[in-house]
C-alpha cells in the first residue's frame, strides 16, 4: 500500500470528526511537507490529478513499465530520472493503477472531501447514483433503501441518474431523426462514456461533427439539481474513475462538485456502520427501462431505438447500430469508420468491457452487474422516456415546454465538443 492510500485508511479509521480536525491542524502546522501534501490531496481532490503517484517505483526501473504498457492513451512517460509522469492525455481508465506491481499509483479519492461537506451542513448535498448501482451493494439493496442510507449519512436526498439518461435518450432520438437523412449520415454516441468521448477528442477530431451535442446523464443531473436548488452541492456515485476528470472539465464544471466510486461509498458505509439492506424503503425515482439499461453495453443503442420507434414509427431510414465494447474495440471501430469500412448510422462506444457495469470501481463481476441492471430495467412498466410522465413533468419544471425544445443549442443538456 502506498503512502496516499495508507494515510487515507488511517484517517478514516480515526473517526469522522476527529479525522477532519486532525487534517486541519496538521495542514495549519506546516509539519511534515510530504504528509501535508498528501493531506491536501485528500481534502481538496479537485485540485489534484486523476492518478496520484505517491509510492516508489522499484521493479519497473528498466525498460517500459507495466503502467506504460497498459495505458492505451499514451498518457504515461518517464522523466530524465526514469520517474513515472502522468501526462494530460490521462482519461482515468484506471488500468495503470490495476497493473502497478509496486502499488505506487492510486486513483484520486473524494471521500474525505465529501465527509467534510456533509459535516459542515452549509448546503444541501445530493447523491446522484449511476444507473449501474443495481446489485452493487448486495441484491437486497433497492433504490429506496439506498436513498434511506444516503439520507442517514447526511445527504439531503438521492437522485437516480437513470432519469436523466431518459432525457438524453429523448434528445438523441430526436437528434438522430433530424440528422440522419441518407445512407452516408451517422451519429457517434454515447455521451455517457468519458473514455469514448476522450478518444474521439484526442485521436479522431474529424469525427466530432458526428457527435450529438449532448452532455452525459451525470452532467444533466447535476445541472438540473442546481437549477432547481442553486445552493445545492452534488456528488456523483458510480463505478467509473474517469468521471472524476469529467466533472472538472471547464465547460461542465458547474454541474458536479465531487465524484465517489462505488468502492469509496462501500468504504464509507463500513466506516459509518451503515448496512443499506436493513433500511426502510424510501420513495423511488420513476425512470423508464431505457434509462436504466444505459449502464451496460448496447444499452444506449437499445434505448434510442425503442424511443425512436415510439416517436417516429414511420421513419424511412431505420437506426442501424454498431457497438464497441472496451477501449481496444473503440479504437478499432473508429479506425474502421475513418477508413470507410462501416455501414452503421448509430455508433455506440463504451470504454469499459461490458459498459459501465465493467467499470474499474465496480464491486461485483460485470456479468452479474449486467444481469442486475437488466432485472431492474424489467421491473418498470415504463418502457421508453416518451411514455414517462415523470420525465415530461421534470422537463416542464426545468422550463422546457416541449420535448423538441431539447434540440435547442443553449440548454442544460447540450455540450459543444
Amino acid at each position: 500500500m502506498n503512502p496516499y492510500d495508507e494515510l487515507d485508511l488511517k484517517l478514516k479509521k480515526a473517526g469522522i470528526s476527529e479525522m477532519l480536525q486532525s487534517v486541519s491542524e496538521t495542514i495549519e502546522s506546516n509539519g511534515n511537507p510530504d504528509e501535508t501534501k498528501l493531506l491536501n490531496a485528500l481534502l481538496h481532490p479537485e485540485k489534484e490529478p486523476l492518478i496520484i503517484k505517491s509510492g516508489t517505483c522499484g521493479s519497473c526501473v528498466d525498460g517500459k513499465g507495466a503502467c506504460e504498457a497498459a495505458c492505451l492513451f499514451d498518457a504515461i512517460k518517464r522523466d530524465k530520472n526514469n520517474n513515472v509522469v502522468i501526462t494530460g492525455n490521462c482519461t482515468g481508465c484506471g488500468e495503470c493503477v490495476n497493473v502497478c506491481p509496486e502499488h505506487a499509483l492510486s486513483g484520486r479519492k473524494d471521500s474525505l472531501a465529501v465527509l467534510n461537506l456533509l459535516k459542515d451542513k452549509k448546503s444541501p448535498v445530493y447523491a446522484m447514483i449511476a444507473p449501474a448501482f443495481s446489485g452493487q451493494f448486495s441484491a437486497d439493496v433497492t433504490s429506496g433503501k439506498l436513498r434511506s442510507a444516503f439520507k442517514y449519512m447526511g445527504f439531503y436526498g438521492m437522485v437516480e441518474v437513470a432519469l436523466f439518461a431518459d432525457i438524453l435518450t429523448l434528445k438523441e432520438a430526436l437528434e438522430f431523426d433530424r440528422e440522419i437523412q441518407n445512407d452516408q449520415d451517422f451519429l457517434h454516441t454515447s455521451c455517457c462514456c468519458p473514455l469514448w468521448i476522450a478518444l474521439i477528442r484526442k485521436s479522431y477530431q474529424t469525427m466530432i461533427p458526428h457527435v450529438p451535442p449532448s452532455v452525459s446523464p451525470m452532467v444533466a443531473c447535476g445541472r438540473s439539481i442546481k437549477k432547481i436548488h442553486p445552493e445545492a452541492k452534488t456528488v456523483f456515485i458510480g463505478p467509473c474513475l474517469a468521471k472524476k476528470a469529467e466533472a472538472h472539465e471547464p465547460d461542465i464544471a458547474d454541474s458536479v462538485d465531487y465524484v465517489l466510486t462505488f468502492e469509496e461509498v462501500s468504504e464509507l458505509f463500513t466506516l459509518m456502520d451503515i448496512h443499506p439492506g436493513k433500511f426502510e424503503e424510501d420513495q423511488s425515482d420513476h425512470s423508464s427501462r431505457a434509462g436504466r439499461i444505459y449502464a451496460r453495453a448496447s444499452g444506449v443503442s437499445e434505448a434510442v431505438q425503442a424511443t425512436l420507434d415510439r416517436l417516429r414509427p414511420d421513419r424511412k431510414i431505420p437506426l442501424k447500430a454498431r457497438q464497441a465494447d472496451g477501449v481496444v474495440d473503440c479504437k478499432k471501430l473508429l479506425k474502421d469508420i475513418a477508413d470507410g469500412n462501416i455501414h452503421a448510422n448509430f455508433i455506440e462506444g463504451m470504454g469499459c468491457r461490458g459498459g459501465c457495469v465493467g467499470g474499474p470501481k465496480s464491486l461485483i463481476d460485470k456479468d452479474a452487474a449486467r444481469e442486475a441492471v437488466n432485472r431492474y430495467g424489467d421491473e418498470t412498466d415504463i418502457k421508453t422516456p416518451a411514455d414517462n410522465p415523470y420525465v415530461l413533468e421534470l422537463l416542464h419544471t426545468l422550463g422546457y415546454e416541449t420535448v423538441e425544445s431539447l434540440l435547442d443549442r443553449d440548454n442544460n443538456f447540450t455540450r459543444i465538443l
